[in-house]
């Protein structure tokens, strides 16, 4: 039967659309409460909604009874203090399982080559409903900042790289694509992530909001590329080389979960 898709999401496995005006809306995000959850870099997490309604990260099938990432539980304390983050989740209309604001310090475009991964959103999924991707509403201004999409972690041939101002907004099948993000700012990046349903309501969405899957690449420097590209192999080497010595299989991919 296959899994009800987005047609939107089918050349480049993301959408992005028309920005928002970031500014109009008060810094919510600095008042919820986060927890240490280790994604791609160094990184917390505020959850407004999670399996239970607790303050944790985890994925849904880590729970009892264990079930894919729909359906989330929204959090009354963190809803509290961020109505207007838990209002721009729900504005789709689609089904939302995890919803969290992502706290992400500077890094450098190796150190994201090197964080590349994919999400495990379907996991317990049942054939026939609705595929889950991710939301990625960008709350402060990163103006020097990109997002890095790839559908092969390790081959640059096809590299997507995304600017991230205040407001950016992009819907990406993170279970597809290898991504990550360069933040080269002073401060914390922050961002607001949620996991949408696929079907009519997200596709309503996508083209209410002129959403388009090509714009133009983050010019970066081809040196800075190609010494992101080396370090990258470098890393994965030394990761490899690293389990090899303790008699267990590489652990090759980073997952957020």
């Amino acid at each position: 039967m296959g899994y009800i898709k987005s047609a939107a999401l089918d050349e480049t496995g993301y959408v992005v659309l028309d920005r928002y005006n970031q500014e109009l809306d008060p810094q919510e995000w600095r008042e919820i409460e986060y927890v240490d959850w280790k994604s791609s870099g160094e990184t917390q997490f505020a959850p407004l909604a999670s399996a239970q309604g607790e303050i944790e990260v985890n994925g849904f099938w880590n729970h009892t009874p264990p079930r894919t990432d729909k359906d989330g539980v929204w959090i009354p304390s963190q809803v509290e203090k961020a109505p207007n983050l838990v209002r721009r989740a729900m504005e789709p209309g689609a089904n939302v399982g995890r919803c969290r604001v992502i706290e992400l310090q500077p890094n450098e475009y190796s150190d994201t080559l090197y964080n590349l991964h994919q999400d495990d959103n379907n996991r317990l999924n049942p054939d026939g409903t609705g595929w889950v991707v991710r939301g990625f509403f960008n709350l402060t201004d990163d103006a020097d900042s990109f997002f890095v999409l790839r559908e092969n972690r390790t081959d640059p041939s096809v590299e997507y790289r995304i600017a991230l101002p205040a407001g950016a907004q992009l819907i990406i099948d993170t279970q597809r694509l290898w991504h990550a993000a360069t933040h080269t700012g002073a401060d914390a990046r922050y961002c607001l992530i949620t996991s949408w349903e696929s079907g009519p309501e997200l596709d309503a969405y996508m083209e209410k909001h002129n959403g388009v899957s090509r714009v133009p690449n983050v010019e970066v420097p081809q040196d800075v590329l190609d010494a992101g590209q080396a370090e990258q192999a470098r890393r994965i080497a030394a990761r490899a080389a690293f389990y090899a010595a303790k008699g267990q299989a590489e652990k090759t991919a980073m997952s957020e979960a």
